[in-house]
């Protein structure tokens, strides 16, 4: 059986971690993007010793010139990719009233416009064969905090790219789903509070390995009926009525 080729951006810390580990762990050959040099070759060493194919790229998703290089690199090993997850992106948030154009458009960029750019190169290996697109946006597209705009539109912008390129990219035989996480800890889960978990319908706060699973669903080729959609996994907090009484 041939090896599915595996895309991943934002792969060496939190739940981009969690993606690389999880399709490492399948069998898949695993590439992934990260500007954190550091993190990014230390999770590839790990894997190799542990004899996974994987491959860090030190790539800046923000640079569409950077993200070209990257999918070049894959073309030259594999000439196809099966698998694209767009994790990539910054949770930064800053006062409404003091936000610079700088810091709207960096955002963007790595954010969104990023999704953009990865699944154009990504199509471009996928057409011949088809392929999976995954794209990671947020609960908070659809409900938000003070002072969340730049973080929250890039999410919303996420989810609607994510039909667009369904509805685009479908006469190739490429699906294209995205996954809206709630509150994933990606730091030290036993230092939660209980409230932390019993606020939730599902009695606790989410973890990486909830994404990455939700991630190999829709990435498996015969869940090809799947495509232009959106997976909640909030433990059902936006179902939630929430009102102080």
């Amino acid at each position: 059986m041939t090896k599915r080729v595996v895309c991943i951006t934002g792969g060496a810390n939190g739940i981009g971690k969690s993606l690389v580990e999880h399709f490492a762990k399948l069998g898949d050959v695993v590439h992934f993007f990260d500007k954190d040099r550091e993190a990014g070759v230390r999770l590839e060493g790990e894997q190799v010793k542990r004899g996974s194919s994987v491959v860090f790229h030190h790539i800046d998703v923000s640079s569409p010139e950077e993200i070209k290089n990257g999918f070049q690199a894959i073309r030259r090993n594999h000439e196809f990719l099966d698998v694209l997850v767009n994790n990539a992106g910054v949770s930064k948030f800053k006062s409404f009233w003091e936000m610079t154009p700088e810091d709207w458009n960096s955002i963007i960029s790595a954010n969104l416009s990023s999704v953009f750019h990865c699944s154009r190169e990504a199509a471009g290996l996928m057409k011949d064969k088809g392929g999976a697109i995954i794209n990671i946006a947020s609960t908070r597209a659809q409900m938000s905090e003070p002072h969340t705009e730049a973080y929250s539109a890039t999410k919303g912008g996420i989810s609607s790219l994510t039909h667009s390129l369904a509805i685009t990219l479908g006469e190739y035989g490429i699906r294209v789903n995205s996954i809206s996480p709630g509150w994933i800890e990606t730091g030290d889960y036993s230092a939660l509070r209980e409230i932390d978990h019993s606020q939730h319908p599902s009695g606790r706060v989410g973890k990486p390995e909830d994404i990455a699973r939700a991630c190999r669903f829709l990435a498996d080729p015969e869940n090809d009926f799947i495509t232009g959609e959106n997976l909640v996994i909030d433990g059902g907090m936006t179902r939630k009525m929430i009102y102080e009484h």
